[in-house]
């Protein structure tokens, strides 16, 4: 299991969005590769990128914004948003980026998805699968596709991908926690283990996973980051399972022992 910051590109600028809405934007960062940069420095190895008015348009609109971030950093970069065309996911994995999102591709053009798989392999493709109460969304979380969440994953398993993001668009961006039985329905119905994403806050939600550590992949945070409830080591060292505790208000007291005394 590891640990993948988020960085969603709105007009040019790290920012995130409360449950998908583009009208509750908060601002983080006004270059995102300074930003990606911040983060591998505090430990980070994995990056998650959505460029968000690719998610609406369907075009690439922020892939220069994506090249400096790869130019700047050593980070394995998966990117989505926009991905709908073998042209679009050529560019950036020529780019540099290590994995592709595909996401309302995958339900409007099940064609494109298996010439996808076809052409670049399992290893620089991502199922990307957003949920709204179960049922998979397109066009940037704006609208209801009428499949199954579990069903696509399974779709997406039967084509070869065994990469998959789910994110849980009730949670983002409100950490709120996870729902750990959902990532491993996912994971089930798509037969290899899930990227979680939605409602991480603290490192307690990403060892709450523990139970389903094996059906987990990685887990993306990006809010609970930029406001400082999440710090990245923490969140790697989580993921990691060797997380320790740097917040003196979430230390646990307990007297010194003789152990202790002669340790």
């Amino acid at each position: 299991m590891y640990l993948l910051p988020a960085i969603d590109i709105l007009d040019g600028r790290a920012v995130r969005l409360a449950r998908g809405d583009y009208d509750a934007v908060t601002v983080y960062h006004d270059d995102p590769a300074v930003q990606a940069q911040l983060f591998e420095e505090d430990g980070a190895t994995w990056l998650h990128v959505v460029d968000l008015d690719g998610a609406k348009s369907g075009n690439p609109d922020n892939i220069e914004v994506v090249r400096r971030i790869l130019a700047r950093t050593k980070l394995s970069v998966e990117v989505g948003g926009g991905v709908r065309s073998l042209e679009v996911a050529d560019r950036l994995l020529d780019a540099g980026a290590t994995r592709v999102i595909l996401g309302t591709a995958l339900v409007r053009d099940p064609d494109f998805a298996q010439a996808a798989m076809e052409k670049f392999g399992p290893d620089a493709l991502v199922a990307g699968i957003d949920a709204k109460a179960g049922e998979a969304a397109v066009a940037g979380w704006t609208e209801g596709s009428g499949m199954s969440a579990l069903d696509l994953a399974a779709r997406m398993a039967d084509l070869g991908y065994e990469h998959i993001v789910y994110t849980d668009i009730a949670r983002d961006g409100m950490q709120t926690g996870v729902d750990p039985h959902a990532y491993a329905d996912v994971a089930e119905a798509f037969r290899n283990p899930v990227i979680v994403s939605g409602g991480i806050a603290t490192a307690a939600d990403i060892r709450a996973l523990a139970p389903i550590a094996d059906a987990v992949e990685g887990v993306i945070a990006g809010r609970a980051i930029y406001e400082g409830t999440l710090s990245v080591a923490d969140g790697v060292a989580a993921c990691a399972g060797t997380y320790q505790v740097s917040d003196a208000l979430e230390a646990e007291e307990r007297p010194l022992t003789i152990e202790d005394l002669e340790g």
